[in-house]
């Protein structure tokens, strides 16, 4: 069974960076789409970077130009840079994999297949 666990959140002023991190185990990680979502408080949840098994990357919109998504395939981790982050970044950041294509920042979450616990991104103005 898929164990997905993040870590690397906190707290940050406007225009500084974080680089969250999400460890996998019981699952072969890059066989699968692994998308990195975020939920600011009360709000939906939405996608902002995803990759695929072939390594593909994409940004949501919001995001581009300042976020990052990478992989260690070696160490079954999947990686978030966050740079030039703004107030409206906080929220708390999941990671995900699904089984399902196309892969992309906009998957449904009813295709995903397993979570992160989730850690907290707070950016202060």
């Amino acid at each position: 069974q898929a164990q997905l666990v993040e870590s690397g959140g906190g707290s940050v002023q406007a225009g500084g960076s974080l680089r969250l991190s999400c460890a996998a185990s019981g699952i072969t990680y890059n066989r699968y789409c692994r998308v990195w979502f975020r939920q600011p408080p009360g709000k939906e949840r939405e996608g902002v970077a995803s990759i695929d098994t072939s390594g593909r990357t994409k940004l949501a919109d919001s995001v581009k130009g300042r976020f990052t998504i990478s992989q260690d395939n070696a160490k079954y981790t999947l990686y978030l840079q966050m740079n030039s982050l703004k107030p409206e970044d906080t929220a708390m950041y999941y990671c995900a994999t699904s089984r399902y294509a196309p892969c992309y920042p906009g998957l449904s979450l009813n295709l995903v297949d397993a979570w992160g616990q989730g850690t907290q991104v707070t950016v202060s103005s």
